[in-house]
């Protein structure tokens, strides 16, 4: 098999999710899903970028688009009940990034159209569709995908995606936000935060194009992150190459697995699905 080559540049940042956006442009009535009928292989429908790729492989937390003029690119993605959607790009084959002129950077960002999408929803016929933040379709997915084989594309991506316990259970509907706190939204965590204990130079840094990038300390870290109502809070994170660090600080689990996030005082305060405070971090001005 191919190895995958990863990257981390910044992208641009989609609208803030609407968690009960309308469909436009569908037939029938529009209606909510559970995040976990979105795992499966899909054909691509109705993307407007020709080059964007053929079928979406959906997995649990892990993502393939394959078919795209660069072949098959690797990253994950976030759901939750409410009908928020993150996608993110950051790996492709070695062999097509070398041989590629373009490839490079495809294997270092996500597409402009899956970029834009911040939600989904089931339209008049049962089937998913991704929405950008105005809730206009970007693109429809249709079921039964068979991905092609590929020299360096491993068995596994061959498969039908199956939803497995873990997957219920990271897609499960997250406990309201506590009522003391003030609902982050799309702007209030953008800046810079330091946790109150361990590893001194341990941060994590939320930016406006929808980025963040951070270090426990030793290992830089980055990925893509969205906010929805209710203090809704969905992120992903990058392959990295992990170095041994004394009093490292977890700041990618803290962010990959919050579901909520607010504001206690000048604090940003970070929930599990299950209402467990993970992190309270600090503004660093």
């Amino acid at each position: 098999m191919g190895v995958l080559l990863t990257g981390c540049a910044r992208q641009g940042h989609p609208e803030a999710a609407d968690p009960k956006p309308s469909v436009t442009g569908t037939t029938g009535a529009a209606m909510s899903m559970a995040p976990e009928l979105l795992i499966g292989s899909w054909t691509l429908v109705d993307v407007a970028d020709p080059g964007a790729g053929t079928i979406l492989r959906l997995a649990a937390g892990e993502l393939h688009l394959i078919g795209s003029h660069c072949g098959t690119l690797g990253g994950s993605w976030r759901a939750n009940d409410e009908g928020v959607f993150l996608a993110d790009v950051w790996s492709a084959s070695a062999v097509v990034v070398e041989s590629t002129p373009g490839c490079e950077k495809a294997s270092q960002e996500t597409p402009g159209w899956l970029r834009s999408v911040t939600a989904y929803q089931s339209d008049g016929a049962g089937l998913p569709v991704l929405l950008d933040g105005r809730g206009q379709a970007v693109a429809r997915l249709i079921p039964g995908a068979t991905p092609p084989p590929e020299p360096d594309k491993a068995d596994s991506v061959l498969e039908p995606p199956v939803v497995t316990d873990e997957a219920r259970r990271a897609l499960a509907p997250a406990v309201a936000l506590p009522t003391m706190l003030v609902p982050a939204d799309q702007r209030q965590p953008i800046g810079r935060w330091v946790p109150k204990s361990g590893h001194s130079a341990a941060y994590l840094e939320l930016t406006a194009d929808g980025e963040w990038h951070g270090s426990d300390g030793c290992n830089d870290q980055s990925g893509r992150w969205i906010t929805a109502a209710g203090g809704t809070l969905l992120a992903t994170a990058r392959a990295i190459t992990l170095a041994f660090c004394a009093d490292s600080v977890p700041i990618e689990q803290w962010v990959t697995t919050a579901r909520r996030a607010g504001l206690d005082g000048t604090a940003l305060v970070l929930f599990n699905a299950r209402g467990d405070e993970t992190a309270r971090l600090s503004p660093t001005s």
